[in-house]
């Protein structure tokens, strides 16, 4: 069995068409013919797609802080994986509602 002599193993794949005729550049004439999709589209479709991007606002977001914490326990709860972040904010929770101060 001879080796391949690519470092991956892999076979290099021929380079595709770039030239589709079913999927021709646009022209400088075609973006002038463009419009929005609300000159173009019914209100019932634009009403499938909201105004805004990203994440809804919540009612109560959080505050950016910066927090030192000692590497151990930085470590110790990066460990656990996602939502360490989370969980550290639970046991400040926890302790703010049993009403100690320490």
């Amino acid at each position: 069995m001879s080796r391949d002599p690519t470092p991956t193993g892999l076979r290099r794949l021929p380079e595709p068409a770039l030239d589709d005729p079913d999927s021709p550049e646009l022209t400088e004439a075609d973006f002038a013919a463009m419009r929005p999709a609300e000159a173009v589209l019914p209100p019932g479709v634009m009403a499938q797609f909201p105004n805004s991007r990203g994440r809804p606002r919540t009612a109560t977001p959080k505050a950016h802080v910066s927090l030192r914490l000692a590497p151990d326990v930085l470590a110790h709860y990066r460990s656990l994986g996602k939502g360490w972040q989370t969980r550290i904010e639970a046991v400040l929770r926890a302790e703010m509602e049993t009403g100690k101060r320490t």
